[in-house]
């Protein structure tokens, strides 16, 4: 329970770091990027369920990760729209960084 409340502060952390570098991404403060991480996890496991874990995670399958991410971090816009604003571009931007920034900085606890 704990591994999932600190992982949920860092992505937050994460995002709002990433809506300040790249351009198309906005994020509504702290409590809107808790709940855009909160989203954004959660569509993220609905995917892995659908195609399975190891074909659809950054570090695993590169570009399909990578797509996969930017589609999620596009989506969730709509799910919370008061909480995340995207554009394509941004979408792509923000899944680079994010992956660069998790292969650095675990988001997990181990």
């Amino acid at each position: 329970m704990l591994g999932a409340i600190v992982r949920f502060i860092v992505s937050a952390i994460v995002l709002l770091v990433v809506s300040y570098l790249v351009p198309g991404l906005q994020i509504a403060g702290f409590a809107g990027a808790l709940i855009a991480a909160l989203v954004i996890a959660g569509l993220g496991w609905v995917i892995e369920l659908a195609f399975g874990k190891n074909k659809v995670t950054r570090m695993h399958r590169g570009i399909i990760g990578f797509v996969t991410s930017a589609v999620i971090i596009y989506i969730s816009q709509f799910i919370v729209p008061s909480a995340i604003h995207v554009s394509i571009l941004g979408a792509l931007l923000a899944s680079l960084v994010i992956g660069i920034v998790d292969s650095i900085v675990p988001t997990e606890l181990k």
